[in-house]
């Protein structure tokens, strides 16, 4: 009897073991490979409070939600990260330099020069200027191009983590979504985390392969990145708002901050707004850590 209560006893432990360690690699299950510690929520709360944030920037903080998201994708200060597109304004730049800066290395892939189009000189230069008016600031970043023929944003497996804001409809657009990825995955360690942020779609309405409205349905994104071999992780609603319809005629941009349509119906988008947001971490799978890399499969929506 004893040894029948021993086994049953061992079974039930064996159980709990595996039972764990699935929920452990479910997404939502709270698995925060890696997680970001007390020094870097310092620095976090340091850079948010920094003279290098203009006012204007730092009011949306209540719709991007900065440290919350940084937190959610594990940052720590000395990681190697690339934040893709960060834009003319360098949003995000504002606030990530200044964590990496003397603990870490920032890698910013900007969108890659373009001779037909003034709009990515103008992105480009503006970014730049940016880069260049405060040295002690954004000194140690350094700038690297991402396009459909350029797309080593980081020498090959030195990142412990890819950033990207609001950008997967862009290159949606440009038909290089994939591409991206890619380019992501391969400057990735093994182990390396893709955190991504994305306007989220109406799930009842079939994705635009152009994604023209800036919207992005969840498992769309989600497929498209597991695509090129990463996993889901886990996945917030931190940067949800369910007061946006997703219904405009101008698409999200109609939204603050961008207010496409000027002063018609301004109050109202105001009350409404930044657009509902998907908030996606991936991982780049350790095949050495029981995890099996899958080998990429072509992206169809």
């Amino acid at each position: 009897m004893y040894q029948g209560l021993k086994n049953m006893t061992l079974a039930l432990v064996a159980g709990c073991l595996i039972i764990t360690a699935c929920a452990a690699t479910q997404p939502g299950s709270g698995s925060k490979l890696p997680q970001t510690d007390a020094a870097t929520s310092a620095a976090i709360d340091a850079s948010l409070a920094g003279p290098q944030r203009s006012d204007a920037n730092r009011a949306r903080d209540v719709y991007r939600h900065p440290k919350q998201t940084l937190t959610f994708f594990g940052l720590r200060q000395g990681m190697t990260v690339v934040e893709i597109w960060p834009g003319a304004g360098g949003w995000y730049t504002e606030v990530l330099a200044p964590i990496l800066k003397d603990h870490g290395k920032l890698y910013s892939a900007e969108i890659a020069p373009d001779a037909s189009n003034p709009n990515v000189a103008t992105t480009r230069a503006t970014y730049q200027k940016k880069i260049e008016s405060s040295p002690g600031v954004y000194g140690k970043v350094t700038v690297t191009d991402l396009g459909p023929d350029a797309t080593e944003i980081a020498p090959p497996g030195s990142a412990d983590m890819v950033l990207t804001f609001r950008n997967i409809h862009n290159w949606m657009a440009r038909d290089y979504a994939a591409k991206v990825f890619q380019a992501a995955y391969t400057a990735l360690k093994p182990g390396g985390v893709l955190g991504v942020v994305e306007h989220r779609g109406n799930p009842a309405v079939p994705q635009d392969p152009k994604a023209r409205s800036g919207y992005v349905n969840e498992d769309v994104a989600i497929k498209l990145v597991e695509s090129v071999g990463f996993k889901l992780l886990d996945k917030s609603e931190m940067n949800a708002n369910p007061k946006d319809t997703k219904d405009y005629e101008k698409g999200v941009w109609t939204l603050p901050p961008v207010y496409r349509e000027g002063d018609k119906d301004r109050a109202k988008y105001a009350a409404i707004g930044e657009s509902d947001r998907m908030t996606l971490k991936f991982v780049k799978p350790k095949s050495n850590a029981g995890v099996a890399t899958t080998a990429a499969t072509p992206f169809t929506l």
